[in-house]
């Protein structure tokens, strides 16, 4: 089993009930635990500022499933809670990415691990700190150029 640290969020809609049903519906993947859960913390949004503040979190699972396999099953569940990308840093019901994954490193088409712009977002380091400390200086560092 590996580890992987996701964060969720959420500005449309019901928010804080958005960002617990998608945790029960990645918990409810055969080939996914979850193991650890931070709060919720309100933030502004990022990037595109005129919008409604956004409800965020962080979660660590246990799977699995190989990096690419887990992105595929968290779109998934966004698209099965009704997320349409029409805009981008736009309202969302609900968003779920893969910040880290042991600790790997990887830059796909699809996927860069650890998050590209994690560093960069308190709405990612916030809550990923309440949950994995380590990690989350790993990631502030890498993000700074730091060894």
């Amino acid at each position: 089993m590996a580890r992987a640290w996701l964060s969720l969020g959420a500005n449309i809609g019901d928010p804080r009930g958005q960002l617990a049903e998608a945790v029960r519906r990645i918990a409810a993947h055969p080939h996914i635990s979850v193991s650890a859960q931070s709060s919720v913390l309100t933030t502004a949004p990022w990037g595109k500022t005129d919008q409604p503040d956004f409800a965020n979190m962080a979660i660590a699972v246990e799977t699995s499933l190989e990096p690419i396999d887990l992105l595929d099953v968290l779109l998934a569940i966004e698209l099965a809670m009704g997320r349409v990308r029409e805009e981008v840093w736009g309202p969302r019901l609900i968003d779920i990415d893969i910040i880290a994954y042991e600790r790997q490193q990887l830059q796909t088409a699809r996927l860069t691990l650890p998050h590209p712009h994690a560093h960069e977002r308190e709405f990612v380091t916030v809550p990923l700190a309440e949950i994995a400390p380590e990690l989350t200086a790993w990631i502030i560092a890498l993000g700074s150029g730091s060894p």
